[in-house]
């Protein structure tokens, strides 16, 4: 018969903190240094906290470490549960006018060297107001940003528009323009002159994996998928195999252009231009803390400061 779980206490709060830590880190010995104390004092943590949940939440030992689909769960809710107390503290430190605490933010990859983001620089201006507060950044696919957000495990996003949310805020930030590329080792690499569209269409194409305005554009102009990846990153290993043609950032794309790895085909019908903006839930509202961000986010970016309360 599996446990029933009552109030949680403070010792549960540090073992499910124990719990995270080992997940995000993908084993005991890797958690070791992150957390500071030994390999045997974590498992048995985590051994407590099984018992304390009555479920199993990680297979660990020879065949190595992984989360059962329970473990999953849990930490989902983990995440939440530790973003909510956080937030917890912070309205109270609203209340004292400290300005402590966390802001998580999550970001899709390959944007900082777009020299229309400045996410950096609102960094740098959000910790000359708030210098003792921590701020968190998660590199993740559009569709986790967006689950994210909703669910609470983080309080900002920063993705390309493709689609609304009526539970989100969406302020506009900066866009970049997305080419088609191929790489050196690629039949098209060295062609002469305009490529049919019939002969780009026919190649195999590598598109990212989740809905984004990549995906969008691929199925309108009809490319043919025969690959994915979850981040830019893939998409340029796979451009660089010389097997697939996909599309790229501009910024991003430059130094493989300027070594040769790759170039852009037929830039005239096979581009699209992005938008990206900050999201962020209605309800419950925003803390001081996220509004001070998303006012550096807004002024870096030129654009006015609009934080909607309703």
């Amino acid at each position: 018969m599996r446990a029933i779980l009552g109030n949680l206490s403070d010792t549960d709060i540090r073992l499910l903190r124990v719990f995270i830590v080992v997940a995000q880190a993908g084993g005991l010995s890797a958690a070791e240094l992150e957390l500071n104390i030994g390999r045997s004092t974590i498992s048995r943590h985590l051994k407590d906290l099984e018992t304390r949940l009555g479920m199993v939440l990680c297979h660990r030992g020879r065949g190595g470490f992984a989360l059962t689909e329970e473990g999953k769960r849990i930490y989902e809710s983990t995440q939440r549960l530790l973003l909510s107390l956080q937030d917890f503290r912070n309205e109270v430190n609203d209340m004292h006018r400290h300005l402590q605490g966390n802001v998580v933010v999550a970001m899709f990859d390959k944007t900082v060297s777009n020299e229309a983001c400045k996410v950096s620089d609102a960094i740098y201006a959000y910790q000359q107001q708030a210098p003792n507060v921590n701020v968190e950044i998660h590199v993740v696919p559009v569709n986790t940003i967006e689950q994210g957000i909703l669910d609470g495990r983080y309080h900002i996003g920063i993705i390309p528009t493709h689609r609304t949310s009526s539970s989100l805020h969406y302020l506009p930030l900066f866009g970049e323009q997305m080419y088609l590329y191929c790489g050196a080792k690629h039949p098209l690499f060295s062609a002469l002159g305009n490529i049919p569209d019939t002969a780009i269409r026919d190649a195999k194409y590598a598109g990212l994996s989740f809905h984004s305005p990549n995906m969008d554009k691929s199925m309108a102009l009809g490319l043919n998928r025969m690959a994915v990846a979850n981040d830019q990153e893939g998409i340029a290993t796979l451009i660089c195999s010389g097997s697939y043609l996909g599309f790229l950032p501009e910024h991003y794309a430059e130094s493989f252009v300027g070594k040769g790895q790759m170039r852009a085909i037929e830039p005239a019908n096979f581009a699209y231009h992005c938008d990206f903006a900050a999201i962020y839930r209605k309800s419950p509202k925003p803390t001081r803390l996220v509004k001070l961000f998303l006012d550096a986010l807004a002024r870096e970016h030129g654009k006015e400061a609009i934080i909607a309360d309703d």
